[in-house]
């Protein structure tokens, strides 16, 4: 079973928060949601923001639905964006970590390592 676009992202946010920390963490997903909105408007529904020393996020409605191909339409963009910006700060690395999550590999939001050859 599809996992929907609310677990997807929370195991990306987990997942990067480990790795980068909160900051850094926001700061690529507001940047990559920012580049992505024009092709996926719902991602003006995520909102990231800072509680004293840590970060939250809202995410957009409909993500909170059973898995289609609409609702992980915008969590779609959102990573075709955030992959380059991780790419061009870590190389593969943060990827290859990424890539371990069976979820967000069986899902296609992570390139595999041929894909990334």
């Amino acid at each position: 079973m599809t996992s929907s676009p609310t677990a997807l992202f929370t195991l990306l946010w987990e997942a990067l928060v480990d790795l980068l920390g909160s900051a850094a963490t926001a700061a690529l997903l507001r940047r990559a949601a920012r580049r992505a909105m024009a092709r996926a408007p719902e991602l003006g529904e995520l909102v990231i923001v800072r509680e004293d020393l840590d970060y939250r996020y809202t995410l957009p409605h409909a993500w909170g639905d059973a898995a289609t191909g609409e609702t992980q339409h915008g969590l779609r963009h959102l990573m075709a964006e955030l992959v380059p910006l991780l790419v061009e700060l870590t190389g593969h690395v943060v990827l290859g970590h990424l890539a371990q999550i069976p979820e967000l590999r069986e899902c296609g939001f992570v390139p595999t390592r041929e894909e990334r050859s």
